[in-house]
C-alpha cells in the first residue's frame, strides 16, 4: 500500500527558478546583478533535477554569443568555455551516395555562423553556475521540481521537490525523505522543451489559447574523438534530405571542437507520418554516408544523448507570464529552427523576466502577472529573431524538404530585405501526435544492423550516456490507460513507441510463437528526451520527474 506523504518543510525566496540551463542561470545572474546595482538584497534559488548542473544539458551546439555578452560583457576574461570560433560553414543536400553543396550566398546573412562558437552547452552552464554562485545564488542540483504550489488565490506560490526514498509500490523505504516546498514571490519555469510543470501551468492558465500547437523535433547526438588528420577545428557541417524522405523534416550536424573532438548529431521533426520510422536508426544510417563517414573512421565514440527541441517558433509561443511567475527559455519555445539556435534567446528571455521580477519585488508586489515581461519580450531581439523565420517550419512541413526549404529561403530573404517580410504568417496545423498514418498505409523501413564501428544499437548508446535511475522507485512514465498500447496503438500504428524512443525504454514483448503481446516500460533507460510525451498518438504517456539526480550524466555535451 502507498504511504501517505509526510508534511513538508518549506524555504522562502524572492524568486524560485526551476531548471539550471542557460535561461534559468541567466535569470538568476541578472537578478543578483540588479540587486548589486541598486544596493538591495534579493534571494534566488535554482532547482536542477540533474545530479549536477550540466548533467542533463544536451545541445549541438553552435552559440550566438550576443546574449552572453550582454549578460557578462567580460566573459572572455573570466574564462567562459567558448574556445572554438566557427572557421568554416558547409551545407549539403544528401542523396544516398552523393551530395550537392548549398552556396552560402543563397542564404540570408543572419544564417551565417560568422562570429559564433562551437561549444559544449553543458560546460557553459557549469561555468554560468559558478558565476551565479559567486553572486550569492543558491543552486540545488539533484532535486527535481515535482509539483506546483498555489496560494489561496490560485496564483503560483512555488514548487515542491519530489520525495526521495519511495519504492515502486509507493511505500516509503527506510531512507525516505519528503520533498521540500520552495516558495517564491515569483517562480520561473526554465525546464527546457516539454517541461512537465510547464505543461500543467499552460493548461491551468490557458497560456496557449489562440496559439498554434507547439511543434518539436528530436535531436540525437554523439561525441567522438577522431584522428588528428581528419579533424578540422572550427568546421560546421549541416546536411538534409537523405536518409529521410521528402515528407520528413530534419538533417544532420557535425561540429569540430578542439582537442580532436567532434560532435555528430541528427534531428528529426516529430511531425513525421510513417510510424515505422526510427529517429535513432536514421541517425545511425547517416553516419555511413560518404560525406560524413571519412571524418569518423578510426575514431572513438565517447558519449551519447537525446533531447526534444521546440520548433513551433513565433506562432506557438504561449503567453509567457502567469499569476506568480513566467516561462523562460526553451520551455517557452524560443528556438530559431533554421539557424538551429536557441541558447541566445533562452538567455535573453531569462534576463528580461529577471528585470520584470526585480522591479515588481522592488514595488512590494508578488504573485501577480509580470506584464512588463510580456511587453519587453514583444519588442525584444528575441521577437525579431523568431518573427523573421516564422514561415520556415510550416513551409517545410506542408511542402516537403525540396520545395518547402526553397520557398522558406525565399521567405527569409524577404524578411531580410523588406521590413516585416511577406505580410502573412502560416499555421502549423496538426500537433505532432496527430500526424502518424496507420501502419497498414505505411511502408516498413528495413534498417541495417549496426556495425559497431560507425553505427551502434540503443542499449550500448544508453550505456555511454551514463544514465542511471534508482530501480526501486515509481515508474516516471505514466500510462493513463495501461491497455491502450496493445489494444489501440499496436493494431493501428504498430506501437510506434518502440521506435520513436531513442533509448529502448518501450518494448512490445511476445511469447515464442508471437502471441500474447504485452507492453514493457524499461524506465531505467530513460534519457529524459520527452519524445514519448510528445509523439504518442494516443497521448497516453505522461513524463513526470523521477527521483532527483536520476537520468543521464552528460560530460562535455
Amino acid at each position: 500500500m502507498p504511504d501517505q506523504p509526510a508534511e513538508r518543510e518549506f524555504m522562502d525566496y524572492d524568486v524560485v527558478i526551476v531548471g539550471g540551463g542557460p535561461a534559468g542561470l541567466s535569470a538568476a545572474i541578472r537578478l543578483k546583478q540588479l540587486a548589486a546595482e541598486h544596493s538591495k538584497e534579493i534571494s534566488v534559488c535554482v532547482l536542477e533535477k540533474g545530479s549536477e548542473i550540466g548533467a542533463h544539458i544536451l545541445s549541438g551546439a553552435v552559440i550566438d554569443p550576443s546574449a552572453l555578452t550582454k549578460l557578462i560583457p567580460d566573459w572572455k576574461e573570466r574564462g567562459a568555455p567558448l574556445d572554438t570560433p566557427v572557421t568554416e560553414d558547409r551545407f549539403f543536400f544528401l542523396g544516398k551516395a552523393g551530395r550537392i553543396p548549398m552556396p552560402h550566398f543563397l542564404m540570408p546573412p543572419f544564417m551565417s555562423n560568422h562570429g559564433n562558437y562551437i561549444i559544449s552547452l553543458g560546460n557553459l552552464c557549469r561555468w554560468l553556475a559558478e558565476q551565479a554562485e559567486a553572486l550569492g545564488v543558491e543552486i540545488y542540483p539533484g532535486f527535481a521540481g515535482a509539483e506546483v504550489i498555489y496560494d489561496e488565490s490560485g496564483a503560483v506560490r512555488g514548487v515542491a521537490t519530489g520525495d526521495m526514498g519511495v519504492g515502486r509500490d509507493g511505500a516509503h523505504k527506510p531512507a525516505y525523505t519528503p520533498g521540500i516546498e520552495l516558495r517564491g514571490k515569483y517562480t520561473f519555469l526554465a525546464e527546457g522543451a516539454r517541461g512537465s510543470l510547464t505543461k500543467q501551468i499552460i493548461a491551468k492558465f490557458s497560456l496557449d489559447a489562440g496559439k498554434d500547437p507547439q511543434k518539436y523535433g528530436i535531436g540525437i547526438k554523439e561525441l567522438w574523438e577522431i584522428p588528428q588528420e581528419q579533424h578540422k577545428k572550427g568546421l560546421v557541417l549541416h546536411t538534409m534530405c537523405w536518409p529521410l524522405k521528402n515528407n520528413t523534416g530534419g538533417g544532420s550536424f557535425m561540429y569540430h571542437l578542439d582537442n580532436n573532438l567532434v560532435v555528430i548529431g541528427f534531428v528529426v521533426h516529430l511531425n513525421y507520418p510513417n510510424p515505422y520510422l526510427s529517429p535513432f536508426d536514421e541517425f545511425q544510417r547517416v553516419k555511413h554516408h560518404p560525406a560524413i563517414s571519412p571524418y569518423l573512421k578510426g575514431g572513438k565514440r565517447i558519449s551519447y544523448g537525446a533531447r526534444a527541441i521546440t520548433e513551433g517558433g513565433w506562432q506557438s509561443i504561449p503567453k509567457l507570464a502567469f499569476p506568480g511567475g513566467a516561462l523562460i527559455g526553451c520551455t517557452a519555445g524560443l528556438v530559431n529552427v533554421p539557424r538551429l539556435k536557441g541558447t541566445h534567446n533562452a538567455m535573453m528571455s531569462g534576463m528580461l523576466a529577471a528585470e520584470a521580477a526585480f522591479d515588481a519585488i522592488g514595488a512590494d508586489r508578488q504573485g501577480d502577472e509580470l506584464a512588463a515581461y510580456e511587453t519587453a519580450f514583444a519588442t525584444s531581439v528575441i521577437a525579431k529573431d523568431l518573427y523573421r523565420v516564422r514561415n520556415v517550419k510550416p513551409l517545410w512541413s506542408k511542402l516537403g524538404t525540396v520545395l518547402g526549404v526553397a520557398l522558406a529561403g525565399l521567405d527569409m530573404w524577404a524578411n531580410q530585405l523588406i521590413p516585416g517580410g511577406f505580410q502573412f504568417t502560416l499555421k502549423h496545423g496538426k500537433a505532432d501526435n496527430e500526424t502518424l498514418i496507420p501502419a497498414a498505409q505505411a511502408a516498413p523501413i528495413d534498417y541495417p544492423k549496426p556495425d559497431g564501428v560507425l553505427s551502434f544499437d540503443k542499449l550500448s548508446s544508453v550505456f555511454i550516456s551514463n544514465t542511471n535511475h534508482e530501480e526501486d522507485q515509481p515508474v516516471h512514465l505514466k500510462l493513463h490507460d495501461p491497455e491502450m498500447p496493445i489494444k489501440v496503438n499496436l493494431p493501428t500504428w504498430d506501437e510506434p513507441a518502440q521506435r520513436y524512443c531513442p533509448a529502448g525504454v518501450y518494448e512490445v514483448l511476445r511469447d515464442e510463437d508471437g502471441s500474447n503481446p504485452r507492453f514493457q516500460i524499461n524506465a531505467q533507460n530513460c534519457v529524459h528526451c520527452k519524445t514519448c510525451d510528445i509523439k504518442d498518438p494516443s497521448q497516453n504517456i505522461t513524463w513526470v520527474v523521477p527521483e532527483g539526480g536520476g537520468g543521464p550524466n552528460y560530460p562535455n555535451m
